[in-house]
């Protein structure tokens, strides 16, 4: 990380989302307008899958500007060749003419890919990530089908996510002569899969090659250019944009804010880079750090690379304060100060995961997430249907 953050004094001194070479590094959300005449819808993309079924691949052959915190920087990923952390990154379109008058008042659309990890161990930052999403693709190595992480994604993507689509990946690993019969054979079994879901046995299935050869991205790259001989990258594109509806912005009310890393620049300040979750903020606004029990005033805001006035709920940005030692802050929220309170104790409605086949009952301990936080709980079941629920 630390060689991302050596970023330039002046105006795009803060930069909390570097731009890959060739990326517009556009600014999105309603912030656009005080930097671009077009106006910019953002929509946060989950890629989420079993560890090593290529989620990383397919990410940088769609991306064309990165942040700090994109495609694997973290020194262990690379040398582990696995995704450890949350990544960001994002492309833009123009809205297609057949699509226009849905999303009337848009110019363009701006995908953030929230790249997920998957190995076992870290599904927790699968559920923090998941938790900010519009719409999942859930990646799947055509080669081996459902594996338990695919399965733990699913059930994740059930509760988080409205709409989702399937990128069955690496199919260049498959004899030419048996692909067609073997995607064919794949999809079925898939649908018998997904038939049992809320998304049903309909759901879209893309077949995609994002490193050609299954060349490993994280220690050498792929073996080949991810812009050569890419399988049907387009369609997962054109996919994307007809099955998203326009979600649902919460812009007014109070400002809550998903930090999901934070540095420091020397002589500018500490960046927290999120998602916002619901209101807006504006620059000079005063904020909270909830886990800190401290505010701290907005110095300035950038949306991948642009300079912006304000953020609004579905944005990605990075905000910058001043005297705050990004040591003490790695994961938390921001927000309207006084407006989330710190609780030993909640009602919550609850409904038991289907595929989940032990007993849950009173007085046993779980762990509970909200966003990035996880602590464990006990919990106490009453109600109706507690009965039947078990």
């Amino acid at each position: 990380e630390a060689e991302s953050h050596k970023l330039s004094v002046g105006s795009e001194a803060m930069d909390p989302e570097a731009k890959k070479d060739g990326g517009s590094g556009e600014a999105g959300g309603e912030g656009a307008s005080t930097a671009t005449s077009k106006k910019l819808l953002n929509v946060n993309i989950g890629v989420l899958g079993h560890v090593d079924s290529g989620k990383t691949s397919l990410v940088k052959a769609l991306s064309t500007t990165l942040s700090t915190a994109a495609l694997d920087k973290h020194p262990e990923s690379r040398k582990r060749g696995i995704t450890l952390d949350l990544g960001f990154s994002n492309f833009q379109i123009d809205i297609p003419e057949h699509r226009q008058k849905d999303f009337e008042g848009y110019d363009k659309i701006q995908f953030t890919l929230v790249d997920c990890p998957g190995h076992a161990s870290l599904i927790k930052t699968v559920i923090g990530g998941a938790a900010i999403i519009d719409l999942m693709i859930l990646v799947i190595d055509i080669n081996k089908g459902i594996q338990t992480q695919t399965a733990e994604c699913l059930v994740i993507g059930e509760i988080l996510s409205e709409r989702m689509i399937v990128a069955l990946n690496k199919v260049d690993l498959i004899p030419k002569d048996k692909r067609q019969e073997k995607i064919a054979k794949q999809k079925k079994k898939l649908q018998a899969v997904f038939k049992r879901t809320k998304f049903g046995k309909d759901i879209p299935m893309i077949t995609t090659v994002a490193a050609p050869g299954g060349g490993l991205l994280h220690k050498e790259g792929p073996k080949k250019s991810a812009n050569d001989d890419t399988v049907d990258i387009s369609l997962l594109v054109k996919t994307l944009v007809n099955t998203l509806q326009v979600p649902q912005r919460v812009t007014r009310g109070n400002f809550r804010f998903a930090i999901d890393h934070c540095f420091q620049i020397k002589g500018q300040g500490t960046v927290m880079t999120g998602t916002v979750l619901e209101g807006t903020v504006h620059v000079n606004d005063l904020i909270e750090i909830t886990g800190l029990g401290i505010e701290r005033k907005v110095k300035s805001m950038q949306m991948f690379r642009k300079p912006v006035k304000k953020a609004s709920q579905g944005d990605r940005v990075g905000i910058c304060v001043t005297s705050l030692d990004a040591s003490q802050l790695e994961r938390g929220v921001a927000c309207s100060p006084k407006v989330i309170p710190t609780i030993q104790a909640a009602v919550a409605c609850v409904n038991k995961v289907r595929f989940f086949k032990g007993d849950v009952k009173s007085d046993s301990k779980f762990h509970c997430t909200i966003g990035h936080a996880t602590v464990m709980a006990s919990a106490l079941f009453f109600g109706k249907n507690v009965e039947a629920e078990k």
